[in-house]
């Protein structure tokens, strides 16, 4: 069994990252299927990083709605219009979503009420959105641009992996 290393507090965000990008390299080694590859890296990111309710994947059906994908947390919105919501604008502007005040944000689609902020990277293969990566916390301004970067870093890896 696979076991992930539990999240050092002191631990500098940047080295964390690059722990969390290690182990998911060692998850992804040999396995390209796309569905497996996002539960491993849901689990993996869930675990690894603190004051997360909610990591998972939205990944786009069709050509406007983004269907809920593999996640760990609370049960959540199923589908969810290109250009709706964090998930839908991140995916439409092919561009990470960083909110530190979901309530601040027009359009927002809360799932969880307890969530106050949301970081949402896109996942795009050759110019084409595959979903999104969405990570929730119940802290206000949770993410910021270490996050993003280490986030979009997890994202071109799933995309690697998964999508050959």
């Amino acid at each position: 069994m696979f076991q992930t290393a539990r999240p050092d507090p002191a631990l500098p965000k940047a080295e964390a990252y690059h722990d969390l990008l290690s182990q998911a390299e060692g998850l992804f080694h040999g396995e390209t299927d796309a569905i497996a590859n996002a539960a491993n890296l849901s689990a993996l990111i869930y675990h690894g990083l603190p004051d997360l309710n909610w990591a998972g994947f939205y990944l786009l059906r069709g050509e406007d709605e983004l269907v809920l994908g593999p996640f760990q947390g609370k049960p959540a919105c199923i589908r969810i219009p290109l250009g709706r919501g964090v998930c839908g604008t991140a995916a439409v502007r092919r561009e990470a979503v960083l909110v530190p005040d979901v309530h601040a944000f027009p359009d927002h689609i809360a799932c969880d009420a307890a969530s106050r902020s949301e970081l949402v990277v896109p996942l795009v293969c050759d110019g084409r959105v595959l979903g999104v990566i969405d990570l929730d916390s119940p802290l206000p301004n949770r993410f910021d641009a270490e996050d993003q970067a280490g986030i979009e870093a997890l994202a071109a890896l799933w995309v690697t992996a998964s999508a050959a």
